[in-house]
């Protein structure tokens, strides 16, 4: 059981703090997103911080878990937090993120979406982007503000 699925045992559906990181893969100009099965939006992979995990380790799973992909190493480029980075959930649970936001470096491996998390993934360019959850939309601004993309 995950760290956060423990705290919501004695906390509900309150708000709590999320660290986590989020993992940006880029290939020919596009990004990858993956379509959430929990809001139905198209989101950055990633997740939570479990106990005793490093930030790194935490992208380097939650990027094979929901997409299949191995990376040889990640580069730090940003971490966002905030009131914008405040998260209902469709199930109620509320959180304030803060995302350590990475990008994928020599990434290899079949896509493909293994976790039940991630209903679809696809590559899209910065002129094509799908209905994104909203902390994903603006890292993508970001993103694109800063010409990662």
């Amino acid at each position: 059981m995950s760290y956060i699925s423990e705290m919501r045992k004695y906390i509900g559906h309150k708000p709590i703090l999320a660290v986590g990181a989020t993992v940006v893969v880029i290939e020919n100009g596009k990004i990858l997103l993956n379509l959430r099965a929990d809001t139905n939006t198209w989101g950055i992979p990633g997740g939570s911080l479990e106990l005793g995990e490093s930030l790194e380790e935490t992208a380097e799973r939650e990027l094979k878990e929901e997409t299949n992909l191995d990376c040889d190493s990640f580069t730090l480029i940003n971490v966002f937090s905030g009131n914008e980075f405040y998260f209902k959930y469709p199930n109620r649970d509320e959180l304030y993120s803060v995302i350590a936001l990475y990008s994928a470096d020599n990434f290899k491996g079949a896509l493909k979406a293994t976790d039940g998390e991630s209903l679809d993934l696809k590559f899209f360019s910065k002129n094509d982007l799908p209905k994104l959850e909203s902390r994903a939309k603006l890292i993508i601004v970001w993103l694109i503000e800063n010409e990662y993309i």
